[in-house]
């Protein structure tokens, strides 16, 4: 059953937006080679917000527009020097929130190649962070 307008009211944080794999270089890391080498990280988000108007309207300019969102991601991702991953999730969920569109945010952030002796898996974070 789809809910008229007047229902989306306390529904609002169900709708949501999942956009994954987004990758960037980045120089974020504890390591002195990791600030001078770098490496590829990958980030994956669930936007909440209230889709009902964008879904009856068509119009780009009442949702969350997430080709922006993957560009402003992708260059903080380039020119951030953290020595921690925490501190660039919280960097990522902080420019998603400036949206006044989105309600919340849970940012998912992979470490792709982290430099751990004989280990060849991946390192992720995941945060959630409301407006």
């Amino acid at each position: 059953m789809i809910s008229h307008a007047s229902d989306r009211d306390s529904l609002s944080a169900t709708d949501c937006i999942h956009i994954e794999g987004i990758r960037a270089y980045g120089y974020i890391g504890y390591l002195p080679e990791e600030q001078v080498l770098g490496q590829w990280f990958e980030v994956s988000l669930t936007v909440w917000k209230d889709l009902s108007e964008a879904g009856k309207s068509d119009d780009l300019a009442v949702t969350y527009d997430y080709s922006q969102a993957v560009t402003a991601i992708q260059q903080l991702i380039q020119i951030a020097k953290h020595k921690l991953i925490e501190k660039l999730a919280e960097e990522i969920a902080a420019l998603v929130l400036t949206s006044n569109a989105v309600e919340q945010v849970k940012v998912r952030l992979t470490k792709l190649q982290p430099p751990i002796p004989n280990f060849s898996g991946q390192v992720s974070l995941e945060i959630v962070r409301r407006r």
